[in-house]
């Protein structure tokens, strides 16, 4: 399984400023039915820390930088997100989390499901067991 592949995002330059769409099935690799955004997050802390059984993302820098660390259970990898016309794909049972947030970083998210509890793994130990299960 394929630990995360940047997708770049269309980028209208304008010299009034620039424009970015991001559109489901086009160059988003699936439908969208949740958006949310992280923000104001303290120097030293990290986000994330889980893995989801069926939801798909693509994370996007919409505003400055932080790193995205994704892991298959056997293998890491770590992407610098800094540009607003890029994202990050991250497909179903890969564990990330996300730190070096630079001060005023605006972290978008773009899921493919609504939100549920049950998708998520917040244990590591958990997520190596599901990840040994074959999934």
């Amino acid at each position: 399984m394929s630990l995360g592949k940047i997708i770049e995002l269309p980028k209208i330059a304008d010299p009034r400023g620039n424009l970015t769409v991001a559109e489901q099935f086009k160059n988003v690799p699936f439908g969208i039915k949740r958006v949310y955004w992280t923000y104001d997050v303290p120097g030293g802390e990290s986000r994330g820390g889980h893995a989801h059984r069926q939801c798909k993302e693509f994370i996007v820098a919409a505003n400055g930088s932080f790193d995205v660390t994704l892991d298959n259970g056997t293998e890491k990898k770590t992407f610098h997100l800094n540009h607003p016309y890029e994202g990050l794909f991250v497909e179903t049972g890969i564990w990330r989390t996300l730190n070096d947030f630079s001060s005023g970083s605006l972290c978008l998210v773009l899921a493919s499901d609504l939100y549920d509890e049950q998708d998520y793994i917040v244990e590591y130990d958990e997520f190596l067991e599901y990840k040994k299960n074959g999934n």
